[in-house]
């Protein structure tokens, strides 16, 4: 039976022939691992996913986890399914033998996470700021803490959260107030609230350890005055036997419309004292550290939201496979047989539309995760250099493009099932809930788009914005020697140095020292730029397909063929949009601008 969840063919396809995860075997670190193991991993994930993750989805998100005041709430599913999960390994997949980890690439294990994401977002989500609150304490703690910490987060015994936002600050993070003195024993006193902290209580674990941003009395103001703190819930002895509560208080649930199975709470430090926290690194670079976090955390959004319309454009297509209804336009007569709601013209838009963004979305997410490899494995410091360059530029992409462009796609899956799509019978409904949250989950569209244009763009004289570019137009350059992909070729490469120039108009705003006007319309710029990288990943497909389809098996040609009526759908009904969104930014629009708040 074909999976709902996501499309084995096209995780393997993304994996072995677009990204060619076999080649990092080459490199030491991956050298135990080959084609078989990793198909393994994810026979595992998919398993654990059908068999534990799936199963309770819907009992999670109806029957979602309370507060009587002193413990919260859930159902032991949540747990019986966690624990299947730590047994793998993995939540340390990726790191090194000594600390219990299979040494896998961040590729595999990410492909293998999307099952489990794809089955259950909201009890998967434990583990997955499990996971990276153990790898800002890896790469910045002191030995000490990781003694205490790291082998607790990574076999789930322990689960960890990033509280960084307060009520008043929201996302301006400069306006904290949290605050932290000097206690005993190198400990400091941490004493402030936090709002909308994600798996921030629960009883999942015997423990659950905070990292949070504070300032150090006397810190300087802004973001240069942030520091970072372990703060355990409960204090853990130099044994690693846990010692007694932490100053750390729930004060409530909140309760939001998708992601219902994972807690989002209103934590309270230092009602009676002040919490005791453990110093990261140096004052006042807390935020440099929890940027590591974050983002992890924001590939991890793009990657949730992707696969989460991915599984909903599963479930759509099989229902417009089994769903008859209508007969097509010319048939009048209506004793005839009814045809599957698929083969209707508008119904093979709607499904197109979905694959197109869940596919090229799965597979920007993914390529992300191989620049994360290539950090480590490439021979060279200046290829190691380049890839981190690379994906700096596009992590505000890969976190934006899917939750906005996935998010439709699970609009339209409830399209696809018409009335039924918005009843409780089909998951559909749930997942587009889901997904409605990671617009917002670390940082909104209009953030990432003021730090793509705002930083990265302009850092280092443009240095990365011609990387990526230079990537592109290589791609343009294999697609023009190919018959099938010569109209795509053109087409990006128009779009390329219609950005290009666009780029300029805007850096020309902003070296006259127009900061605002330069900023105004930056969601827009993001949207244009992550459409133009997305349809570069697609034709990257499209080469692949293009160049195998010939000789494949009659199962492998209808797959490339998916994948060449997909980079067309993209090309000629959503890169066009890119034209009509950089003649308005350059024209330096003020509408938004100017629009006074009395006005509306």
């Amino acid at each position: 039976m074909t999976s709902t969840l996501l499309s084995r063919r096209d995780l393997e396809f993304l994996l072995y022939e677009l990204f060619d995860v076999e080649s990092l075997n080459n490199h030491e670190r991956y050298s135990d691992h080959n084609k078989e193991t990793f198909n393994a991993v994810l026979d595992t994930a998919e398993k654990l996913a059908v068999d534990h993750f799936e199963p309770h989805a819907a009992k999670l998100d109806e029957e979602e986890p309370t507060f009587d005041g002193e413990k919260v709430h859930m159902i032991p599913e949540v747990k019986e399914a966690l624990t299947q999960y730590y047994e793998t390994g993995m939540l340390a997949a990726t790191h090194e033998y000594d600390l219990g980890g299979m040494q896998l690439p961040m590729t595999v294990a990410m492909s293998a996470s999307s099952y489990l994401s794809a089955a259950n977002v909201s009890t998967m989500g434990y583990p997955f700021l499990s996971g990276a609150n153990a790898n800002v304490i890896k790469a910045f703690g002191t030995e000490e803490q990781k003694n205490l910490f790291l082998e607790p987060l990574l076999t789930g015994r322990y689960m960890g959260t990033m509280a960084l936002t307060e009520p008043q600050a929201g996302s301006s993070l400069s306006d904290i107030k949290t605050s932290a003195v000097p206690g005993n024993e190198g400990t400091y006193l941490i004493t402030g609230n936090k709002i909308f902290i994600s798996a921030g209580d629960h009883e999942l674990s015997e423990n659950i350890v905070h990292l949070v941003l504070a300032k150090i009395k006397g810190a300087p103001p802004g973001v240069k005055g942030i520091s970072l703190f372990i703060v355990p819930k409960y204090m853990v002895n130099d044994d690693g036997s846990l010692g007694e509560r932490n100053d750390v208080s729930l004060a409530g649930l909140i309760h939001k419309m998708g992601y219902r199975g994972t807690t989002s709470t209103m934590l309270n430090f230092g009602e009676n004292g002040g919490a005791k926290g453990y110093l990261v690194g140096e004052p006042h670079k807390g935020l440099s550290y929890m940027f590591m976090m974050m983002n992890e955390a924001r590939i991890g959004v793009g990657l949730g939201a992707a696969i989460l319309g991915y599984t909903g454009y599963l479930h759509a297509l099989k229902y417009a496979r089994e769903r008859p209804q209508g007969r097509h336009p010319q048939g009048k007569d209506a004793n005839s047989p009814q045809v599957s709601i698929i083969e209707h013209t508008d119904v093979k838009r709607m499904l197109l539309a979905q694959k197109a963004s869940v596919e090229g979305g799965l597979a920007l997410c993914l390529y992300g995760a191989r620049l994360l490899d290539d950090e480590i494995t490439a021979e060279s410091e200046e290829e190691r250099k380049a890839a981190s360059l690379l994906l700096e530029i596009l992590t505000p992409v890969i976190k934006s493009w899917p939750s906005q462009h996935c998010l439709e796609a699970s609009s339209l899956a409830i399209q696809v099932h018409g009335g039924y799509g918005y009843t409780r019978e089909y998951p559909v409904e749930r997942l587009y809930r889901d997904n409605r949250l990671n617009p917002i989950h670390e940082g909104t569209h209009g953030i990432q788009s003021l730090d793509l244009l705002g930083r990265k763009v302009m850092m280092n004289d443009g240095a990365a914005l011609k990387a990526i570019l230079g990537e592109v137009m290589k791609t343009v350059g294999e697609a023009n020697q190919i018959e099938a992909t010569k109209e795509f070729a053109e087409s990006l490469k128009m779009a390329v140095i219609t950005l290009q120039e666009t780029t300029l108009n805007l850096a020309r705003v902003a070296i006259g020292g127009n900061v605002n006007l330069f900023l105004a319309n930056s969601a827009l710029y993001l949207e244009a730029f992550g459409h133009l990288v997305v349809a570069w990943i697609w034709l990257k497909q499209g080469i692949i397909a293009a160049q195998k389809i010939a000789n494949a098996t009659k199962e492998d040609q209808n797959f490339y063929q998916g994948k060449l009526a997909a980079c067309t759908y993209f090309f000629r009904w959503e890169l066009p949009k890119i034209e009509h969104q950089c003649k308005v930014l350059s024209s330096l629009d003020p509408t938004c601008l100017e629009m006074q708040d009395a006005h509306f």
